[in-house]
């Protein structure tokens, strides 16, 4: 792996340092095949036709220079280090594609929405914008473009249905807005070593009365990170739960990430709860946001939503390493991989690259994991129905502001960097999957034993069921801010809960409120219904969900080899 990497980067660097070619051909192409792509779910002969079309289709582009820009993970790192390059030396299109904060790349899309400058050619971030997008209609639909202004430029061997992530990226309309570059699900991860030791094992079931196994709600998850908080293995203090609460952008992604919903605050209903979502807003028949407190019908400042940020609290509080409370996503990410962590309910598989290093003290020796990664328990107010994960799905987006020909240039480049010719090796320098023809790829079933369960989830059904933010969300960009200060003074303890959920919640009304004003969203923007007593909203079946009188149900756990078999 690290000398594909590295041969393959050598030699992008030297074709991008030797400039745009003054005509595109495939003698790059074939240089770059020959050193960089060892893996491809196409053979030989059609990783060369495919090259090629590249090669023909950006002739009228040469020597234009367009700019990207992603979120700082690996899979982008050789997006930006290895594939970005290649694909200037191969099509004469000087790209830059740059990395930075998620955030940021929030930032810089609402920038250019609300100016109609061209900050970027394009964009990959998050589908998580599809309400956003299909509100707007300031980026691109992709189906429109293909069939028109992008026509001679959309690769015949583009194969969507090949993909795994557009319906995360289709809205309402049946329109496709993004195409899916790296996609990464939330799931469990756990030190399957200390799980079956069966010293720990007998000591667990002897003090809590049933066996330690992949905990399927909350409250075993407690009773889990209770027993090894505190206890020595291996010479090391380990904690029985890992997460990070830094008043930050990434921690209102830790909650909008399907948080709330794994917690069981909305409302049954794929990819999506239905009326009331993830972010706990209501929508009418018409995807209409409606309201965000309880009195108008929403559950953001639910009993289930106060419920998920008292666990969250407790256990950071109570069963996380010291400095967790000050760690930002990127920072509490590689933790686990330490060596003194028991398990973690929330584990993005982004981190799962960074957590197969044979040196970390989690591997063995073969280059087998310590550790597997599984479904994340649901809390006390979850039924059957409910979305049990998040599932980030990173996507192209060209934007209506940027001139035709600069979008045309990108659409090449963003389906360069997803081809099946290069796809195979990107995954497995990454590990997020887009397409099927990767997950079944032979050396993925080769490589599936070292990678802790992320290739089985990924070939099973059960991913379905993780998705990412949906329809009812209307402006991703200025309702998202609002979540992650809110939460901090509920992590940094400036405020209760239900004191935090409460200014959430009306502050996402507030947005609402001048989008209904405004009317720039025309007649699928929000039209908030007039308030009444709560009462009446917890008496409605679904959510808001009146509080439950036992928030702490009788714990269950189940083995893991069960539940690999639930996969196949």
């Amino acid at each position: 792996m690290n000398k594909t990497l590295t041969s393959t980067t050598a030699l992008a660097t030297a074709l991008a340092l030797a400039g745009p070619p003054a005509f595109a051909d495939m003698e790059a192409a074939r240089g770059f095949l020959d050193e960089g792509i060892e893996r491809s779910a196409l053979s030989r002969e059609a990783q060369e036709a495919e090259m090629q079309w590249f090669v023909d289709a950006a002739e009228p582009y040469q020597g234009m220079e367009i700019n990207v820009v992603s979120e700082t993970i690996a899979t982008h790192e050789y997006e930006s280090q290895v594939l970005a390059p290649a694909f200037t030396a191969i099509t004469g299109i000087e790209v830059t594609h740059d990395l930075i904060g998620e955030g940021d790349v929030v930032e810089r899309l609402q920038t250019q929405m609300q100016t109609g400058e061209n900050v970027y050619d394009m964009y990959v971030n998050d589908a998580d914008l599809i309400g956003t997008h299909w509100r707007y209609q300031q980026a691109r639909n992709l189906t429109d473009w293909m069939a028109g202004e992008g026509a001679a430029v959309t690769s015949p061997t583009l194969d969507l249905g090949d993909f795994i992530g557009t319906d995360s990226a289709t809205g309402p309309d049946g329109k496709l807005y993004q195409l899916p570059v790296q996609q990464f699900a939330n799931l469990y991860w756990f030190r399957h070593d200390w799980f079956t030791d069966p010293e720990i094992m007998a000591e667990f079931e002897g003090e809590y009365g049933y066996e330690l196994g992949v905990p399927v709600n909350w409250s075993a998850y407690e009773d889990i990170a209770a027993f090894f908080t505190g206890r020595e293995i291996d010479g090391q203090n380990i904690y029985g739960n890992m997460d990070y609460g830094r008043r930050h952008p990434s921690l209102g992604w830790r909650f909008t990430d399907a948080w709330m919903s794994m917690a069981g605050m909305g409302d049954k209903g794929l990819p999506n709860g239905v009326p009331v979502d993830e972010w706990g807003i209501r929508v009418n028949d018409d995807y209409q946001p409606v309201g965000s407190c309880m009195a108008r019908g929403g559950a953001t400042n639910s009993p289930a939503a106060v419920y998920a940020i008292d666990k969250y609290v407790e256990w950071l509080e109570n069963y996380a390493p010291p400095s967790a409370p000050g760690m930002t996503f990127s920072e509490a990410g590689p933790v686990p991989g330490q060596g003194a962590i028991a398990q973690q309910m929330f584990m993005y598989t982004t981190f799962v690259a960074s957590l197969v290093n044979p040196e970390l003290p989690v591997m063995n020796e073969d280059g087998t994991p310590k550790w597997r990664l599984a479904p994340s328990p649901h809390g006390a107010y979850w039924q059957e129905g409910m979305k049990v994960g998040y599932q980030d799905v990173g996507s192209a987006t060209l934007m209506k502001s940027t001139p035709v020909d600069r979008a045309q240039a990108a659409w090449l480049y963003a389906q360069f960097i997803t081809s099946k010719t290069v796809d195979v090796e990107k995954s497995h320098y990454g590990l997020t999957f887009i397409r099927d023809s990767t997950l079944e790829h032979e050396s993925f079933t080769e490589r599936a034993p070292r990678l802790g369960g992320l290739v089985e989830f990924y070939r099973s059904p059960a991913r379905e069921n993780w998705t990412d933010t949906g329809f009812n969300v209307p402006d991703y960009p200025r309702l998202a801010q609002l979540w992650w200060q809110n939460i901090g003074d509920a992590s940094s303890g400036a405020k209760t809960p239900k004191e935090a959920l409460d200014a959430l919640c009306e502050q996402q009304e507030e947005v609402m409120a001048r989008l209904e004003r405004a009317g720039v969203q025309g007649e699928i923007g929000p039209n908030l219904n007039e308030e009444r007593d709560p009462d009446y909203w917890l008496g409605q079946p679904g959510a808001p969900k009146p509080a439950l009188d036992n928030e702490d149900p009788e714990p269950v756990t189940i083995a893991y080899d069960e539940l690999i078999k639930s996969w196949q």
